[in-house]
């Protein structure tokens, strides 16, 4: 199995004695020893998930890449974690993703209104099995535990991804920004509930549910 480094926060050193990874298109800045990419259409997802992201507009051209050697990935300067998955789920964001081991599984997940409310389209990426993925987020990731006597509201714009037996809901009404008199439009909020964890970054991205 592929061993994922990070060197620093901004890029993501892949070590690799014949296997492969899956990661987006473009985001190879480096590597060493022997190599081979390879475009992969639809994410490697199969006909559902091409037909899915055709339906909802969304890009995820993906490529895998093979061999002997380290390969370096990073894109647009965007902060990376690295997540490690013992047969959980991880759901997240396309735009988020960076890099999956091959051998993990990548779907899509129906989420509801709250993919809406991001202007994300109403499916997000899942990722699932044993292995590592790394993910990107606009400043440094913060994973927040959700438990049974501590469920988390987290603002749509903020949102990265989660992982675990972790329920979320779309609730709208009050956000953050209307404390402080900046909301505008309908405003929606995200709550988890279960056992897991949730990344949220320090900047918001834009959403089309007006300011939350």
């Amino acid at each position: 199995m592929a061993t994922f480094r990070l060197q620093g926060s901004r890029v993501l050193a892949v070590d690799m004695t014949g296997d492969s990874v899956k990661a987006k298109n473009g985001s190879m800045v480096a590597y060493d020893g022997r190599m081979a990419f390879k475009k992969m259409t639809g994410g490697g997802e199969g006909i559902r998930g091409m037909v899915t992201r055709r339906l909802t507009g969304e890009e995820m051209t993906v490529m895998e890449v093979k061999g002997q050697g380290t390969c370096w990935f990073a894109d647009r300067a965007s902060e990376i974690s690295v997540v490690s998955l013992r047969g959980d789920k991880l759901f997240v964001e396309s735009s988020n993703l960076l890099c999956t081991d091959a051998g993990l599984r990548t779907g899509t997940s129906f989420t509801g209104v709250r993919g809406a409310s991001q202007g994300n389209g109403l499916f997000t990426t899942t990722v699932e099995g044993h292995g590592q993925a790394a993910i990107m987020s606009e400043g440094p990731a913060v994973a927040l535990r959700v438990s049974r006597d501590h469920p988390l509201t987290v603002d749509p714009g903020a949102y990265v991804a989660h992982q675990g037996n972790v329920r979320q809901s779309f609730q709208s009404g009050v956000t953050f920004r209307t404390f402080m008199g900046e909301g505008g439009g309908e405003a929606f909020q995200i709550r988890f509930e279960g056992d897991g964890l949730v990344y949220v970054q320090p900047s918001e991205r834009n959403t089309i549910a007006g300011d939350v």
